[in-house]
């Protein structure tokens, strides 16, 4: 069994910093991917930032120089650095890892609880 959890979210101006985490637990072997989705009222859910195990990173556009992913592997966690927040970056923020649970042979994603961010203008 694995569980994700998330931690950050809140009330932040425009222009303001906030830092998500996700932490995993559970029986895990190995966590390949790590990532970071959102989805705002009325929008389908996209996918904000990944960090794979070897470290590439991927962003959406539309957070590219604002967004930092990174992870702790030692923590089974993973961040997300949101900084100049905009009022689009409103939404429910997701983290998403794929996991190779111990004694299994094989990979599934895992999600977690979402955190809600909004931003003010």
């Amino acid at each position: 069994q694995v569980q994700l959890v998330e931690s950050g979210g809140g009330l932040v101006q425009a222009g303001g910093s906030l830092r998500l985490s996700c932490a995993a637990s559970g029986n895990i072997f190995s966590i390949k991917t790590m990532a970071w989705y959102r989805q705002a009222p009325g929008k389908q859910r996209e996918l904000v930032a990944a960090i794979t195990n070897g470290g590439s990173t991927n962003y959406a556009d539309s957070v590219k120089g604002r967004f930092t992913i990174s992870r702790d592997n030692a923590k089974n966690t993973v961040y997300l650095q949101m900084n100049s927040l905009k009022p689009d970056d409103t939404a429910v923020y997701y983290c998403k890892m794929l996991i190779h649970r111990a004694y299994t042979s094989g990979l599934s994603d895992y999600w977690g609880q979402g955190t809600q961010v909004t931003v003010s203008s």
